[in-house]
């Protein structure tokens, strides 16, 4: 057994706690978080984005789901802690397991700042029944965590107009429009995407994520300011004097409890509790009015105005070409020198470098050779294994420039590969463009078009535990609610990952297949959802494909697309080429050009 998990028991037993429950989240439910957060990876060792602790004296269990499930299986091998699949026949999941393992009277623990309020409530609903008391406030992992890292207080900066295409004070204006409409008073904003984007800041306070570790209370009444809660450390300069110019008020980050046990009777707020954590909610007193809603600011975020559409364009061209000169280069170089991994990602990084306004990665890169393409977020580790000129290499990265987000997978064939290999890619590579070509009334939903994806794999009895597609934000996060592309969701976040898809809405596109042991494949572009024509059956929907980077021709088995897969697939290769080729040296051009030519 770990000996974080030791010194934890010990730690419950002092404070008559029988149940501990740890969570992944930061205190704003964010999906990557700083290192003073990772309290979960911390105990378990497990180092995935995703998935939640349950220590008892005598059991520690640990969900997440079908993306690390060997990644969960190798990290935990020897730790005594039980891997429990989310979704898989048989597997309780976290509710069902504490009510059938807390007995009566016994208590539970959490420390309610990581804990969502929609999952704190169902706890309380279903423990209530065997009178097992909540302790809220129980931070027992940072009281054995020797050495716990810093929270960040990283510098706050500005987005100019030229990249965010609407005003912070229009912003706002919208905002409080929603609550007149809404009869509300204020709105309390926890989730950092949303801050960043309402404000036009940005911050570097979580990895991959460029936001600023906040709470912000925006108040109906323009007269009345707005405050800001954040380390004030981080907001100096040009971004105090443009906040000050919007009457936002900087308050300390910790003072957010403090504030809200002081709302006065009768006063209208609304919130998100599916987005709010549970302390949050738990401080609030009685007597104020709450009006539970999807933030407003996500749904807004989430529709890219002009501005930000033609930017994402730009961000895709230097993108594409970036990866494609990456595929260029290992397509020659594997077996010719030695290779890693780690290699592959190093060289991304130093291509995209040399790009005009590029930041940062939008999230760790995943390049997996072999038999690590199954695990679905693999993250290579210097030192390792070198790439061979055989089989297939997946390569998962992105980038955040000042122009936008990106996000691409590509699976890319290194010498001869089997029949079996080329069909399966092939099913991929169906369902990517077919769901890319996809023509729907406006209405639908992800819901409605992730069977265009799976239909590929599914005829052949074949399946992928992931979504099919995810929201992308503007120089925010890489996965943003509430579009998406599920055939499955869980009816607690079916408002906030199943949304009507809009024009301007940005998802991913990411078919896949997984064989354990041997390779993975995925096939990612970005979509943009745009108009199309209107009738008399009403307003029809289509996409536009953002991403900007060939497909392996090496890979695919022609004999299994049909005349439309032909034709999407060489109509996107056109594209490709026309728009890449311009800026690649001659060898590359020459490269390309072969690569997508007409099949």
């Amino acid at each position: 057994m770990r000996e974080q998990i030791i010194r934890l028991r010990k730690e419950m037993d002092k404070n008559n706690i029988d149940a501990y429950l740890v969570m992944t989240d930061d205190f704003h439910g964010s999906e990557y978080v700083g290192d003073y957060f990772k309290c979960r990876e911390y105990l378990s060792g497990f180092t995935g984005s995703a998935g939640k602790m349950v220590i008892t004296s005598k059991e520690a269990v640990l969900w997440t789901d079908g993306r690390y499930f060997i990644q969960a299986e190798e990290e935990l091998n020897g730790s005594g802690i039980e891997l429990y699949k989310m979704g898989e026949p048989g597997v309780p999941d976290i509710f069902e397991y504490l009510e059938s393992t807390l007995k009566e009277g016994e208590c539970l623990g959490f420390d309610g700042r990581t804990v969502n309020a929609m999952i704190a409530q169902k706890l309380e609903r279903i423990l209530l029944r065997k009178s097992v008391k909540i302790v809220y406030d129980c931070d027992l992992a940072g009281e054995i965590w020797k050495n716990r890292p810093e929270r960040s207080h990283s510098k706050a900066w500005l987005l100019g107009l030229c990249y965010s295409g609407i005003s912070a004070e229009k912003k706002i204006g919208l905002l409080r429009d929603v609550l007149k409409e809404n009869l509300c008073d204020a709105i309390i904003i926890t989730a950092l995407d949303e801050i960043a984007w309402l404000f036009n800041i940005r911050g570097n306070d979580v990895e991959y994520n460029p936001v600023l570790l906040s709470y912000a209370i925006v108040p109906e009444n323009k007269d009345d300011n707005i405050l800001l809660f954040a380390d004030k450390r981080s907001i100096d300069g040009d971004v105090e004097e443009e906040l000050k110019k919007l009457s936002i008020v900087i308050c300390d980050y910790n003072n957010i409890y403090n504030y809200i046990k002081k709302l006065e009777n009768g006063t209208r707020i609304m919130l998100d509790k599916s987005g709010i954590n549970s302390m949050i909610l738990k401080n609030i007193p009685d007597g104020v009015k709450i009006k539970n809603v999807i933030s407003p600011v996500m749904q807004m975020k989430a529709v890219k105005n002009p501005v930000e559409m033609e930017n994402e364009r730009t961000a895709h061209l230097k993108d594409g070409t970036a990866v494609t000169k990456l595929i260029y280069w290992l397509k020659h170089n594997a077996g010719k020198m030695d290779i890693t991994e780690f290699d592959v990602v190093q060289k991304m990084e130093e291509i995209r470098n040399e790009i005009d306004n590029y930041i940062e990665p939008s999230f760790a890169t995943i390049s997996a050779y072999g038999s690590n393409g199954a695990i679905v977020h693999y993250e290579p580790q210097k030192p390792g294994d070198k790439i061979l000129p055989k089989g297939f290499l997946l390569l998962d990265t992105g980038g955040h420039y000042m122009e936008g987000t990106t996000d691409i997978t590509r699976t890319i064939s290194l010498g001869e590969l089997t029949d079996i290999q080329k069909k399966h890619y092939t099913a991929v590579l169906m369902g990517n463009l077919r769901l890319s070509d996809a023509s729907f009334l406006y209405g639908c939903r992800g819901t409605n078009l992730d069977c265009i994806a799976r239909e590929p794999l599914w005829k052949m009895g074949l399946d992928y535990k992931h979504g099919t597609g995810h929201g992308v934000g503007y120089l925010l996060n890489v996965h943003e609610s509430p579009n998406s592309f599920r055939w499955r969701i869980n009816p607690s976040q079916i408002n906030s990952q199943d949304a009507v898809l809009e024009e301007g809405m940005i998802t991913s596109d990411e078919p896949g297949l997984y064989i354990e042991g041997e390779y993975g494949i995925r096939l990612e572009n970005l979509i943009m959802c745009r108009k199309s024509e209107e009738n008399q059956y009403g307003q029809f929907m289509k996409f536009e494909v953002l991403t900007m980077a060939p497909f392996d021709r090496d890979a695919i088995d022609i004999n299994m697309l049909n005349d439309d897969d032909r034709k999407i697939l060489n109509c996107y290769h056109r594209t490709v080429y026309k728009n890449i080729s311009p800026y690649l040296n001659a060898e590359e051009r020459e490269w390309l050009e072969n690569e997508t030519k007409d099949i």
